[in-house]
């Protein structure tokens, strides 16, 4: 039988394990989304706001898609499918998308270089890591209170 302080080291690793887990879920569905908007908009040679608005909201869709997915496998309703994704990664895609772009806009000609800049991918890169490392104790967070990814882990 473990001990108490057994049993709650085994829930905290848990609750890093998981948000972790849910934070690479969110990053996956974000990086895709902030990637094809980036791409597509620096291409189209749009400027700073236009080229954030296409990246955050196909990081949004792309991101509810793959929860939604995934509940729809798990046999819930379309109906039922997009509650759970809209609780699952609202809060995560939010933070994530804050985080990225104000890194991405931070950084001096990275929203100006063309796509074959390293300055435009070692940005993203860079934005995309951070934004996970700092999203990661917000999911965490979420998940011990029985939100974000929990939602998607009670549907198991």
């Amino acid at each position: 039988m473990e001990s108490h302080e057994q049993h709650h080291e085994h829930h905290a690793d848990t609750g890093w394990r998981t948000a972790i887990s849910a934070t690479l879920h969110c990053l996956t569905g974000c990086a895709i989304g902030e990637v094809l908007g980036l791409v597509l908009a620096t291409w189209w040679g749009w400027s700073t706001v236009p080229s954030i608005a296409l990246a955050v909201a196909l990081a949004f869709f792309f991101g509810y898609l793959l929860t939604f997915s995934a509940a729809r496998r798990a046999g819930l309703d379309v109906g039922a499918a997009v509650r759970v994704a809209l609780a699952a990664d609202t809060v995560s895609i939010v933070v994530m998308e804050v985080i990225d772009n104000g890194f991405m806009v931070a950084i001096p000609g990275a929203m100006d270089s063309g796509l074959g800049s390293f300055v435009f991918w070692g940005s993203l890169a860079a934005a995309l890591a951070i934004a996970f490392v700092l999203t990661v104790p917000v999911n965490r967070w979420l998940i011990l209170r029985g939100k974000g990814h929990a939602v998607v882990h009670a549907m198991h």
